[in-house]
């Protein structure tokens, strides 16, 4: 069968995922491997103190990334998609969209990049005696309690991006567990029952007198059937209106759940990392673990599982804009490079350097980093006098900032807690230049880190791969499905530590922490 009869099938799946600075959408076929994609890109706003994107922008940033996998299909196979076998959407975690009884937007969505909820998180924490990070969207409801915003009078429920969109494709509140579980704490497939009377408790006495059950978007589990795509859902999505309603649409889910399934990292001692605007790391437990730790967030798997995540708000967005400036400079020159040039020569060239960087140390916090409590971000760089400040120097230093803060993270799981990982798998930007990236992060962390031929396709991805786990799942467990049906035989690459570079990045991460007294003070 060719790969147009199975558009014209529907033995298509199609998964969208709105990231921080790009909306992609993937189309698989029955064999899951990508037939098209489509993407627009998008950039947060800091607007009034808050990270955002308006509803503009969601609408407008959706509908063009569909739009640009329609016309790819067309033009790669002659004809434009009318439906799918199933589709789902992904979203970045966390954040707070709230709204009222008639679907009214209150405020301007607040996104997980925002630390503005410290005293919200902290008294959650306390009260649960379970780390309740600011970005998760019961720490904003609480913010807003406490601040006596004048929205939250009229809120009726509250929402993640994911599950907004897929509201507004299949009129069902509801998201998937692993999404669930950056909303609220979660237990099996549901919110945690002993988290949720203390909580209400609290919030009722500061004014807010709601049942939680009744606010939060219910929760399913991956490969759960049920919402469909509307008449309506299919006009939002497709303006053209070649889109036809009726396709069964998964469960929505977070970036964290598509960047486990995309990376086969849903059983227990497996984990990955995923490394673009912010970088976190999802590692399967096997045990609860013993403490409370505000670097460490406790979520779960797309099917349930309990996850140790650390998450970092920064990754690559300082690293681009020293690339960036290096381009700059060589148009300037009149020597213009290929953007996919300038990065693997820079990266390939930071091979080069010092594995300590030659006494250069960086810091990429465009904004507030919770895991070194880092209120506003304010990136910088320093060196000792005595040290090499060249090129190869200067940019392994802002790569391995990059990483710095998620290596203070899982010190606490491997050391303090224990953790054991039998592999670890990194995909996203970061690791496009092959073997660079990758390689510090095994010296960092000590342990192999796999990259797959996949890794570029990311969360969409591992979207479209849920999608089609509710249909194609045969009974089979999510991990199941994916190890016999999607990973066998898939091509990857593993790098171990080095011990030259394991000794460097320990002395970078030395200079790092000594370092930190500067970038307090810099945010104030």
């Amino acid at each position: 069968m060719t790969v147009k009869d199975k558009i014209l099938q529907g033995r298509t799946y199609l998964g969208i995922e709105l990231g921080s600075t790009r909306i992609k959408a993937v189309l698989i076929d029955d064999s899951f491997s990508v037939i098209a994609s489509g993407s627009k890109q998008w950039e947060n706003r800091f607007e009034n103190g808050c990270w955002t994107y308006s509803l503009d922008d969601i609408h407008g940033g959706i509908q063009a990334c569909y739009k640009d996998l329609a016309e790819n299909v067309k033009a790669q196979y002659g004809i434009y998609p009318e439906t799918y076998g199933a589709m789902g959407i992904s979203a970045m975690m966390h954040g707070y969209m709230a709204f009222d009884k008639n679907d009214k937007f209150l405020v301007p969505f607040r996104t997980w990049r925002n630390t503005m909820t410290a005293q919200a998180a902290g008294e959650l924490t306390k009260l649960l005696g379970f780390n309740i990070p600011q970005r998760w969207s019961i720490a904003h409801l609480y913010q807003a309690v406490l601040n006596k915003e004048a929205h939250v009078p009229y809120i009726a429920y509250i929402n993640t991006l994911a599950g907004y969109v897929h509201k507004r494709l299949t009129d069902r509140f509801e998201v998937g567990v692993g999404e669930a579980s950056g909303i609220f704490p979660v237990e099996g497939i549901g919110y945690k029952k002993e988290y949720l009377e203390p909580t209400e408790k609290s919030l009722a006495e500061k004014g807010f007198d709601h049942k939680l059950k009744d606010i939060l978007p219910a929760v399913r589990n991956a490969g759960e059937k049920g919402a469909v795509l509307t008449e309506e859902g299919a006009k939002f999505l497709d303006p053209e209106g070649r889109l036809k309603a009726g396709v069964p649409v998964c469960p929505p889910e977070g970036d964290a759940g598509t960047g486990m399934v995309a990376t086969d990292s849903v059983l227990k001692k497996t984990g990955n990392i995923s490394a673009g605007t912010s970088i976190f790391a999802m590692l399967v437990l096997e045990k609860p673990l013993n403490g409370v730790y505000e670097e460490i967030d406790v979520v779960t798997t797309p099917d349930g599982s309990p996850v140790a995540m650390v998450h970092c708000n920064n990754c690559c967005s300082e690293l681009d804009a020293w690339v960036n400036m290096f381009g700059e400079f060589a148009k300037l020159t009149g020597n213009e490079i290929d953007k996919s040039r300038l990065y693997e020569t820079l990266y390939k060239n930071a091979m080069a350097a010092d594995s300590s960087c030659g006494g250069v140390t960086a810091y990429n916090c465009l904004s507030g980093e919770p895991v070194i409590k880092l209120d506003e971000g304010r990136p910088m760089y320093f060196r000792t006098p005595d040290g090499k400040f060249n090129l190869a120097n200067l940019f392994r230093a802002e790569i391995y900032s990059t990483m710095a803060a998620l290596k203070l993270g899982m010190d606490i799981l491997f050391e303090k807690e224990q953790v054991s990982v039998e592999k670890i798998t990194g995909h996203g930007g970061l690791f496009k230049t092959k073997g660079v990236a990758q390689q510090f992060l095994a010296d960092g962390l000590g342990c192999a880190v796999s990259v797959m031929k996949t890794a570029g396709e990311g969360g969409a991805w591992g979207m479209a791969l849920l999608a089609a786990y509710t249909v194609c799942g045969g009974g089979k467990s999510l991990s199941e499905f994916l190890d016999s049906e999607v990973f066998v035989g898939m091509e990857s690459t593993t790098l171990q530590p080095e011990k030259n570079g394991a000794e460097g990045f320990a002395g970078f991460m030395e200079n790092y922490k000594r370092g930190l007294a500067a970038q307090y003070a810099a945010a104030k």
